[in-house]
């Protein structure tokens, strides 16, 4: 047996598709990180993750492997001073918060998901909804999307996601086959397909659009006790509107970019868009009575039983200057928070904080926070330095140049003072990969079926067929239970749908299985022409 051959044959407790690590380590569970109790926090020594996602965060240069279409603009958010009735104080010790009228300054990057930097804005797609707060204790980066839930809830899962609903590796065009290949072993996923194939899956433009931090946080108050936040960015004056998807292909004929320059053209013209932020707030506990964990991704907190409670204003009104510069080069993370804000255990946030400001530090660089887009409004001092592109070193004035290393008594920097007591939660549960408990994957998908509108429930049907139109009857069939879990009207009738379009596409010679109508298109339409 030759060197080559020896490297690929599996050891005696695998076959030739068995799953390993780069290590060559057979993966015995790809679906779970390792936390403490099911529900979190997770922990360190998390190897296979760690490797998993810091090679997946690497794996486009320089463009954004996620989020890589986007636009921005600079604003001002102006706090009430209050959450609801109640002065914001009471939940949370974060300056920028306090005081009704007061002004902090952003930057929002929106962007579409999957799709490549020049991609048209019409596309099928989650929309980024990314707002970094230059505040008088430092950044504060809120990242999110434009709707309020994820199609997963353990980030291990989150590299293979991406993998799914990206073009196909081998010919490089997105194929429904997959996405839904593995949307069908994800049954978690159903909410959030429900919201994707209907209009919400095509927002009209930017400025017209919803945002949500997606995961749960918490905030902090000065007696150090915490409570769960979901936050929510509701459009004021610009309203909210959604696509069909025959609107959508009409206008990307016209112009793929229309949503870069309609926010472009707004703030030109003086017409600023506007956002109110709301949160939702939840004792921080496991809340048993609920049918659902309030860490996981894949729900929405019933907005009945915790309110909608308005905490401030975002106007945004500058331009950038230079794309490159300001939108390309804008770097956020989840990880970013201030005094008063802090994270909760939901995996998916936790693993994403890692995730999001490694992939800046590979793709602007280690000192990618010394980029004017993405440096604080307030005295940076650190002890760290070097790395490519360093532009000047975070030293106080005061400090001995000398010594960049701390506890020093030769005039280095000290540690700040406190500004309220810690939050200390405390846990008592195995080390384990597990699910969490309460997954209950299919009622909320149903709850959002029946509150869609009629013509709603009806683009979502049509979206859905062409979609699985494509797919082999084992992916269609697990589909259609799920959405029959979640509404038997709404598994029905996209079942009903994809016969209709299996026999429309055997009328027309094309069989079940073809994905490539518009090439034949092209093909058959396309005016001959002499060469020349």
């Amino acid at each position: 047996m030759n060197e080559h051959e020896s490297k690929n044959k599996p050891s005696e407790r695998e076959d030739e598709l068995t799953l390993t690590n780069r290590q060559g380590h057979p993966v015995t569970d790809n679906q779970n990180v390792r936390t403490v109790g099911n529900r979190g926090p997770t922990t360190l020594e998390n190897y296979n993750f760690l490797e998993k996602i810091s090679h997946f965060d690497r794996e486009r240069v320089p463009e954004r492997v996620v989020h890589a279409r986007g636009a921005g603009a600079y604003g001002i958010f102006e706090a009430y001073g209050k959450a609801g009735d109640e002065p914001v104080s009471k939940y949370t010790r974060a300056k920028l918060f306090q005081e009704p009228g007061k002004q902090t300054p952003v930057f929002v990057r929106f962007s579409t998901v999957i799709h490549g930097g020049h991609s048209p804005e019409t596309l099928r797609d989650p929309r980024g909804f990314a707002v970094k707060f230059y505040t008088e204790d430092g950044n504060w980066d809120l990242v999110g999307n434009n709707l309020k839930i994820f199609f997963i809830r353990d980030p291990l899962k989150f590299p293979d996601m991406v993998h799914a609903f990206k073009p196909d590796p081998v010919y490089n065009a997105q194929d429904m086959k997959r996405f839904f290949d593995f949307v069908s072993m994800s049954p978690e996923a159903t909410h959030m397909i429900t919201f994707v194939f209907s209009p919400w899956g095509i927002p009209a433009n930017y400025r017209q659009m919803q945002g949500s931090g997606v995961n749960t946080y918490k905030w902090v108050n000065e007696e150090g006790e915490g409570v769960l936040i979901k936050y929510h960015w509701e459009p004021l004056k610009q309203g909210i509107r959604n696509l069909t998807q025959q609107e959508a292909n009409e206008i990307q004929g016209i112009n793929f970019n229309h949503a870069t320059v309609d926010l472009y053209e707004a703030i030109e013209r003086g017409d600023y868009p506007e956002w109110e932020l709301c949160v939702q707030i939840m004792s921080d506990d496991e809340h048993p009575e609920l049918d659902f964990d309030p860490l996981d991704p894949t729900k929405l907190w019933p907005e009945d039983q915790f309110p909608f409670l308005k905490v401030g204003k975002m106007t945004l009104n500058r331009n950038p200057e230079d794309y490159f510069t300001e939108v390309e080069q804008a770097a956020f993370g989840t990880g970013v928070l201030v005094d008063g804000l802090d994270f909760s255990d939901d995996k998916l946030l936790q693993g994403r904080t890692f995730s999001y400001s490694d992939t800046q530090r590979h793709r602007v660089g280690a000192n990618y926070l010394q980029v004017p887009v993405n440096r604080p409004l307030k005295r940076v001092a650190t002890n760290q330095s070097g790395g490519q592109m360093r532009i000047e070193p975070d030293r106080a004035p005061a400090q001995n140049p000398h010594v960049n290393y701390e506890p020093s008594s030769l005039g280095g920097l000290k540690e700040a003072s406190k500004t309220g007591k810690d939050h200390e939660p405390h846990y008592n549960a195995k080390l384990v990969r597990s699910p969490i408990d309460r997954q209950n994957n299919f009622k909320q998908a149903g709850d959002t079926y029946r509150a869609f509108e009629d013509w709603e429930r009806d683009e979502l049907i049509s979206n859905l067929a062409a979609a699985l139109v494509q797919c082999k009857d084992d992916i269609r069939e697990r589909m259609i239970s799920y959405f029959t879990e979640a509404d038997t009207d709404y598994g029905r009738r996209v079942a009903e749908a994809l016969k209709e379009a299996d026999m429309s596409m055997a009328a027309n010679g094309q069989g079940k299985a073809s994905a490539d109508a518009a090439a034949r298109k092209a093909e058959q339409e396309g005016h001959e022409a002499d060469p020349y």
